[in-house]
């Protein structure tokens, strides 16, 4: 709220796309929130899963809510450029240099999880990128106070939005991805085949689907066809312990069949 006030006193709408980053971001660390606190709760018996897909939802959420405020700050930008108004550097400097410090601190918070989790990655992200747009802003109201060619400001605006956009297309991708419980882009599907069909005992593999529960947990269901008969329930606890240290899938379900030919999905024909 500084920051939009401050960009509104001083005329800049680089302060201002730096501003409507940083409110994304504390919509998105909500979102997160909620959606940590949903994914939390237990499964009954109509949410089988529990809300853990709700992390998904928020991280297409947050995508939406950035991409959103950057095209908003971008319509501005662009008028500011046919119409350049006269911009304080000084405030401009001030105000972004206090925003350098407070996104990178907070960044800090979520690098160590910001590996396995796409909305933790989303928030590091977002942060770490908001104290490069602070800087920027910093060097644009530098350059303003030195040469007075206010012009400075809606290009460095401009440069900041195009930059923000590109470095969030792949959080975007991803969180689409998920939402369409495509395969997690951490996991490598023919090596998962690969293992299950390398199995003793195994002689097929069908109906092998690989999918998001969450933002941190992968789920997985396949039909083994055995001919010798099941295995016993030791061979399915060995299985599933190794897609977990091996594939990082946690919940694995997997059917054991003598003959493919009487699965009711193998040979089901389309409608």
């Amino acid at each position: 709220m500084a920051e939009v006030v401050a960009g509104y006193l001083s005329g800049s709408t680089a302060l201002l796309a730096d501003a409507g980053h940083n409110l994304g971001d504390v919509l998105s660390l909500l979102l997160a929130w909620g959606a940590s606190a949903l994914a939390a709760r237990p499964a009954s018996d109509r949410y089988t899963y529990g809300f853990k897909n709700t992390s998904i939802l928020a991280a297409i959420a947050n995508a939406a809510l950035l991409w959103f405020a950057l095209g908003a700050v971008l319509v501005e930008t662009v008028r500011r450029l046919f119409d350049p108004q006269p911009v304080q550097g000084g405030m401009m400097m001030i105000v972004a240099a206090v925003g350098i410090a407070i996104n990178l601190g907070s960044a800090l918070l979520f690098m160590r999880g910001s590996k396995g989790d796409l909305n933790l990655r989303a928030a590091f992200l977002h942060l770490l990128a908001d104290a490069v747009v602070s800087a920027s802003v910093v060097l644009a109201g530098l350059a303003i106070l030195l040469t007075g060619l206010t012009w400075i400001d809606p290009v460095a605006s401009l440069i900041i939005t195009i930059g923000l956009g590109w470095s969030s297309w792949d959080l975007l991708r991803d969180a689409m991805r998920m939402g369409l419980l495509a395969v997690p882009r951490h996991i490598d599907d023919a090596a998962v085949r690969a293992f299950l069909q390398s199995r003793p005992g195994v002689s097929a593999i069908h109906d092998l689907h690989i999918w998001p529960m969450s933002t941190t947990e992968t789920a997985l269901t396949a039909h083994l066809v055995m001919p010798g008969g099941h295995p016993g329930d030791a061979f399915l606890r060995e299985l599933a312990e190794a897609l977990a240290h091996d594939h990082r899938i946690d919940h694995a379900t997997v059917q054991i069949e003598r003959n493919a030919a009487d699965c009711a999905l193998i040979h089901h024909p389309p409608h």
